[in-house]
């Protein structure tokens, strides 16, 4: 399969374009990006060609690998799927449901094969723990904690504009939502505040009647750096384990997960945009939540 990849930052040159690489079925047939200088530098250190047109590079391959903002995503991910092209994307889907709808919609009409890339949901040890915690039940909730420092000197993030606007919540958010939905269900109402250093703190009401928390911040204080996540139930305490594994290889996982979807017909993938979309909900609901002082139901 022709994948063209969207992107020129960090992520996109280090994980996807490395992964993509390095597929021993997939091949990394072209790059576009918004700076035509660093699409060409990076196509030529992975040896495939540049397009100075993201339409153009849609035309010319199957699937597409977006390592973009997720408002700039989302229009591109919506014109690839038009176009009949199989989409990997980042994390968050979008920064609404409108536009994360409008995603679905286009890639269920022409059958197509979708993957959002939630890191953690591509190792092996979350995966299988994910499975076996959700199929034992009893949990009354879980509890997630994400503590990221990104403005420290020499970090690759600090200057992400959206990131810097959004903060923690729809960066280190949907990685925190990817882990807790599959064990406790989907959500039926949130409540949010903002906490000091531009923290969000969530409280998730579940269909199932459990309860799920989360922290997020991306400007933690350097010695209060931490990722966690646990349930706590009739069993006792069931910690996720460590992923275990790099980006790059985790990124190769999900590009195995596309082409097995793409094979099957568009098969349903467990992170595919129908997931994604429903982390964006969630994402959106604790975002008014914070702005409007109330509990929110979401889309």
């Amino acid at each position: 399969m022709r994948f063209g990849l969207l992107g020129t930052g960090h992520w996109a040159a280090e994980t996807h374009a490395a992964a993509l690489a390095a597929h021993p079925v997939a091949e990394l047939a072209g790059i576009w990006g918004r700076d035509p200088a660093k699409a060409q530098a990076l196509a030529d250190r992975w040896g495939t060609r540049a397009h100075a047109d993201a339409d153009a590079l849609i035309a010319d391959v199957d699937a597409v690998a977006i390592a973009l903002p997720p408002d700039i995503q989302s229009g591109l991910a919506e014109r690839a799927a038009l176009a009949g092209r199989h989409l990997l994307l980042d994390k968050p889907l979008a920064f609404g449901t409108e536009e994360a709808d409008r995603i679905v919609r286009a890639v269920d009409e022409r059958a197509l094969a979708s993957v959002v890339f939630f890191t953690n949901r591509f190792a092996a040890p979350v995966e299988t723990f994910l499975q076996e915690t959700a199929a034992a039940g009893g949990w009354d909730g879980g509890r997630a904690t994400a503590f990221a420092s990104i403005f420290q000197p020499g970090g690759h993030y600090g200057g992400s504009h959206w990131r810097r606007e959004r903060g923690g919540l729809w960066d280190v958010g949907p990685h925190s939502l990817s882990v807790l939905l599959p064990v406790l269900g989907p959500v039926a109402e949130v409540t949010a505040l903002e906490g000091p250093r531009g923290a969000a703190h969530v409280l998730l009401r579940h269909h199932s009647g459990a309860i799920g928390t989360l922290a997020l911040t991306l400007d933690a204080r350097p010695a209060a750096q931490g990722f966690s996540c646990d349930f706590y139930g009739e069993r006792g305490i069931a910690v996720v384990p460590d992923a275990g594994t790099t980006a790059v290889a985790a990124f190769g996982t999900a590009v195995d997960r596309l082409l097995s979807g793409a094979r099957n017909g568009g098969a349903a993938d467990p992170c595919d945009v129908r997931f994604g979309r429903e982390v964006v909900a969630v994402l959106e609901a604790a975002d008014r939540s914070r702005r409007e002082g109330r509990t929110v139901v979401p889309r």
